[in-house]
């Protein structure tokens, strides 16, 4: 029976096909072959046993169940491994597997090899979600609507300035993930404590073609391990990308919130309930979906951490952890990533709401440029912060406009007429360099995913 969520709602077949167990020992069988044909090369075991060795590596001769009823007896997964592959060589092959190797040679080669294809994925994905955000920038460069800070209105944007946030943001994780995947995906065959002494003089040159013949960049220097910091790295990439996709997501949960509504969920009133009870409800579940989701991915980053200082030259803390927190990272941001996808990909957009809150302060929000073209008409900044900053605080008190305000003060309407304190007002003029900004920062997201 199913318990763990990933089994039956979080996670998409492509990632979970990565981290499950026939394609983990797969990945394994592969590491053992590559190690078998490096070795028959250099003459270090018949190539006969190589040839061999190679054609049984795989989960068609190799099969799960086997491995499992050994480790059983031996308590030992890669001890199991190497005797149920030995087991369906012939001619005595089976003698030369996993020759000159330790444990983890075979576990963190063959986990780089998983860690790369989850990579991938996610990348690709990322890009995905880049490109629709691109089309919602220049569908909405002049979609003016308010800015906040703090909770409250400050000045006027656009939603292109949001959606290029976003874009800048994840080109950026898009490198963080590169580099990670340079460090982490790396070949290891250093056998105990990493100095190959089982393999001799041949070690060094065995550690570099096994790497080749994966694909992998070999690992410059390793004890038994490769060193975590490159996981610990790898989870916080994750977490850090997963924090992006949250805050994407909030962004449009509060937008969607009752009294201000901009934007929202694609909502279908003929199939989709939003309560149980209540029969009017429209609940933001994507985005609260990856919200939370979202903080069980960031949570495994101590732990990751954690699994970097070991005894000496290896202890087995790390892996036990890594079994859950490793597949488990990987699966959840996929997953969310593929939420994020499918929310902006069919945003609803409410454009009499936006204009609404656009001019709720009743021109309060345009303060600041009062007090920008006071000072451009002679007038010193500081005396003109003050001036329409009592403004603004009478307004408030009053419960009207700063329209009303600012054209009842002699010392404003000697600087400037009532037509120039209109024109002041229009939040749709007051945008300065954004539109460049967008134009930037697609124009840069564009080459990059290119």
């Amino acid at each position: 029976m199913a318990i763990h969520p990933i089994e039956f709602r979080y996670g998409t077949p492509e990632m979970k096909a990565v981290w499950e167990q026939e394609s983990k020992l797969q990945n394994m069988l592969k590491v053992e072959a590559a190690l078998a044909k490096a070795e028959g090369e250099i003459g270090l075991i018949p190539k006969e046993a190589a040839d061999e060795i190679n054609r049984k590596a795989t989960t068609e001769y190799v099969k799960q169940e086997r491995v499992d009823e050994i480790e059983k007896a031996t308590n030992h997964d890669i001890g199991a491994l190497m005797k149920a592959l030995e087991e369906v060589c012939d001619n005595g092959a089976g003698e030369y597997v996993h020759y000159g190797s330790t444990s983890n040679d075979i576990i963190d080669s063959s986990q780089s090899l998983q860690l790369k294809e989850s990579i991938e994925i996610i990348r690709e994905k990322i890009i995905k979600l880049i490109k629709i955000l691109i089309d919602l920038a220049e569908e909405h460069k002049d979609t003016v609507t308010i800015g906040r800070t703090h909770g409250q209105h400050a000045l006027p944007t656009t939603y292109a300035m949001k959606f290029a946030i976003y874009i800048d943001e994840l080109t950026r994780q898009i490198e963080r993930l590169d580099l990670t995947k340079e460090h982490v995906c790396v070949g290891m065959m250093t056998g105990a404590v990493g100095t190959t002494a089982a393999l001799g003089e041949t070690g060094y040159d065995i550690h570099v073609r096994v790497s080749e013949i994966l694909g992998l960049n070999p690992v410059h220097i390793s004890n038994q391990v490769v060193q975590r910091d490159n996981h610990a790295e790898y989870v916080m990439t994750l977490a850090n990308l997963c924090s992006t996709l949250e805050k994407m997501a909030l962004e449009v949960r509060n937008l969607q919130r009752t009294e201000i509504m901009e934007v929202g969920e694609k909502f279908d009133p003929e199939k989709q309930m939003g309560s149980s009870t209540m029969p009017h409800k429209r609940n933001p579940i994507t985005g609260e979906r990856i919200c939370g989701v979202s903080r069980v991915v960031r949570s495994y980053v101590n732990a990751a951490l954690q699994d970097n200082p070991l005894w000496h030259e290896r202890d087995l803390t790390n892996s036990s952890c890594e079994r859950i927190i490793l597949p488990e990272s990987a699966i959840l941001t996929d997953y969310i990533l593929n939420l994020s996808i499918k929310l902006f990909s069919k945003l609803d957009f409410y454009d009499e709401n936006i204009e609404r809150n656009l001019n709720a302060s009743n021109g309060l929000v345009m303060a600041e440029r009062f007090m920008s073209k006071l000072t451009q008409k002679g007038m010193g900044r500081q005396s003109a912060y003050s001036i329409v900053r009592r403004c603004a605080m009478d307004a408030y008190e009053e419960n009207t406009g700063l329209r009303e305000m600012v054209s009842k003060q002699e010392e404003i309407t000697k600087y400037m007429s009532q037509d120039e304190i209109d024109e002041i007002l229009d939040p749709h003029t007051y945008l300065g360099s954004s539109s460049k900004f967008v134009d930037n920062v697609i124009s840069y997201a564009q080459k990059f995913i290119e």
